[in-house]
């Protein structure tokens, strides 16, 4: 072992945390197993001395009172030879200098080291994904699969691959685009992470409202509920914390800029920002904005009869039930939409 096997051991245990007792123990087990590999299935122990920088073997054999096999047994005269402390029925530690060990530790040092420099960098990688999971990172365009339309992606953590299935309909990119993805799942496996990335999520539209109103990362406005349809519509309740904030505008600002910069990133997709209310029925009929509503009449626990002029009707239920299905999602109620200011008892 040269100076160079413990100095790279300082240089993991330093950059990468990674103990160099740990890494001593490995190279050690793996010095054993490249051992019997070379030399038969003798059984050995490797010991490694950080202080001397050196390794020695030494193969292990049973006192025995008559050896009846040379390769793993030793007589208890000759074992006390070796040292007084021996007895019968234990194991003696012989100091052997096989041919080409020299050769063979440098080798298997060198492979364990690099392995353990792989693991510290798929550790780090997973720590940084864990620390990124549930957010919104700008990621580079690197490739572009023409067959199943996935997008490999750089995260300036690893590559990861956007699937298409979690791509935003109808959307297209191009090598070098950046692009905001939404880090739904990171696994570990035995390459390294396997990072799920998403476009689609409607998590993605929270956190860029948290990114892009100001109020909302304060504290001042909070989120309380989303639903979407990604590439086509999302709705979003909003509450203000504080008296006389107006969280519907600190979402929208000046002149639709902040909600203008959202809407540009997700491709156009239509978002409906309306005012939380604890009221069920006050909550129900903003959520079927953009739809004027004269009545909600609370029928269940979690369901309700919405009463609207029947020039709002279709406009109530959307393009495809799209408004209806949306307002659904958003308030947790199930909403049946009828004309006419009453209910019909």
């Amino acid at each position: 072992m040269n100076s160079e096997f413990f100095a790279a051991l300082d240089i993991l245990e330093k950059e990468n945390g990674i103990p160099k007792e740990y890494m001593l123990e490995r190279v050690e087990a793996a010095l054993i197993s490249a051992y019997k590999r070379e030399n038969g299935g003798s059984n050995v122990r490797v010991v490694i001395d950080p202080v001397k920088k050196d390794v020695k073997v030494y193969q292990l054999m049973d006192i025995v009172e008559t050896v009846e096999d040379a390769s793993c047994q030793i007589s208890l005269e000759e074992a006390k030879k070796i040292s007084r402390r021996y007895a019968l029925g234990g194991v003696a530690e012989i100091e052997v200098k096989p041919k080409n060990f020299r050769r063979l530790s440098a080798q298997t040092a060198k492979q364990v080291i690099i392995q353990g420099i792989r693991e510290a960098e798929r550790g780090n990688m997973i720590r940084e994904y864990e620390d990124k999971r549930e957010e919104v990172i700008t990621a580079v365009v690197q490739k572009i699969d023409e067959v199943n339309g996935s997008v490999v992606v750089d995260t300036g953590t690893s590559m990861a691959t956007l699937l298409k299935s979690e791509q935003i309909p109808g959307e297209t990119f191009a090598v070098g685009d950046h692009i905001k993805v939404f880090v739904m799942e990171v696994r570990k496996e035995l390459k390294g992470p396997l990072v799920t990335l998403s476009r689609t999520h409607p998590h993605m539209v929270k956190r860029l409202f948290e990114l892009e109103v100001p109020e909302i990362k304060d504290g001042t406005v909070v989120i309380k509920a989303i639903a979407r349809e990604a590439g086509s519509r999302t709705k979003i309740a909003v509450l203000a914390r504080t008296e006389g904030v107006d969280p519907v505008g600190a979402c929208i600002g000046n002149r639709g800029m902040r909600i203008n910069g959202i809407v540009s990133e997700i491709g156009g997709e239509k978002i409906d920002v309306i005012k939380y209310s604890e009221t069920p029925e006050e909550f129900v009929k903003a959520a079927l904005a953009p739809a004027s509503v004269n009545r909600v009449v609370l029928d269940g626990e979690r369901s309700c009869q919405v009463f609207v002029d029947s020039d709002q009707l279709s406009l109530a239920i959307g393009k495809e039930g799209q408004n209806a299905r949306l307002a659904a999602k958003l308030t947790g109620f199930k909403i049946d939409i009828k004309t006419g200011e009453t209910p019909v008892l």
